[in-house]
């Protein structure tokens, strides 16, 4: 088959012949791959630099979920969370205990763009955490499309103030959902509106994470206040250097959610209602098609934080 293929980290993927992948288990199927959204998670797989990468081994296809026909003209909404075999292909081997079958009608596009960026939030604030109504949320890193859509989800599941932190203000204004902003690095503005916070959800980690961290701790209304900080990924950089005092001055809890916080179990249990919700209009990431033959392109094209591009073969 044609697949994107990897064979060197930090390059692009080359669109190539690979083997075909082939079922072993009772509860796998092949499925024609239709849509596979580039996340900023799969760059990190091609490059080698994500937390699971270690010993994958070259070369692989890279791709953690799209959307699939099988044989019976089903359309089937996978992860590919593991081994050589993702899902930027022609065909994918996909674990039917892991994926969901998806409605006909619904469009292969979207759900591969929109889908994963609504349930990193979700899974983070249903899962790692129970979010209560009426709790305050602050997103960082709230204008890429993951960002986006998590202040979308934490008013969806009943937050009574989400506040919005980037570092586009054109784009802070126009996100739907946020009932207040701040710009990252704007530690008067962060003080101010994040002292009464229940919950951080943390796309950038490193010294935006630990700038804002402490700018919070130092001015929280209540210290006694649990403030829980979700790390959901590292644009920023993989590593922060943490304010011991902030530790033991207030109550703060540092967790993460993702693969190995969350079983596939646990993920898949959740998939559609957020495949549900995206099909009724909740949610929806813009989707910037490139065919899959045009995968190496792909990968030269800025990052937009309004779409997601989708590899496909539609």
């Amino acid at each position: 088959m044609k697949a994107a293929v990897v064979t060197a980290y930090g390059a692009a993927p080359r669109y190539l012949e690979f083997p075909d992948p082939k079922p072993v288990g009772e509860h796998e199927i092949v499925v024609e791959v239709l849509a596979a959204g580039l996340h900023p998670r799969v760059r990190m797989q091609a490059s080698g630099s994500h937390y699971t990468s270690a010993g994958s081994g070259l070369p692989l296809v890279p791709g953690i979920d799209g959307v699939g026909r099988d044989a019976d003209g089903r359309l089937w909404y996978f992860m590919s969370l593991n081994g050589k075999y993702g899902s930027m292909a022609e065909r994918a081997v996909i674990d039917t205990r892991h994926s969901v079958v998806l409605p006909a009608h619904i469009d292969p596009l979207t759900i591969a763009a929109t889908l994963n960026c609504v349930i990193a939030s979700w899974l983070a604030l249903t899962q790692r955490i129970t979010m209560r109504s009426g709790q305050n949320v602050l997103v960082l890193g709230a204008t890429g499309a993951t960002g986006r859509m998590a202040v979308q989800v934490a008013r969806r599941l009943g937050a009574d103030q989400v506040v919005a932190v980037g570092r586009d203000p054109e784009r802070l204004a126009a996100l739907p959902g946020a009932t207040a902003t701040a710009l990252t690095g704007d530690a008067e503005m962060i003080a101010r509106i994040g002292a009464e916070i229940d919950i951080v959800l943390d796309f950038l980690w490193a010294e935006p994470a630990a700038e804002t961290m402490a700018v919070m701790v130092v001015n929280r209304a209540d210290p006694t206040r649990p403030l829980t900080w979700v790390n959901l990924g590292e644009m920023a950089g993989s590593r922060a250097t943490l304010p011991a005092g902030a530790l033991r001055s207030t109550r703060l809890q540092v967790l993460g959610s993702g693969q190995g916080s969350l079983t596939g179990t646990t993920m898949t249990a959740e998939i559609p209602a957020v495949a549900a919700a995206i099909v009724d209009g909740a949610y929806a990431v813009e989707p910037d098609p490139v065919p899959l033959h045009d995968v190496e392109h792909a990968w030269s094209l800025p990052a937009d934080s309004s779409k997601r591009i989708v590899i496909h073969r539609l």
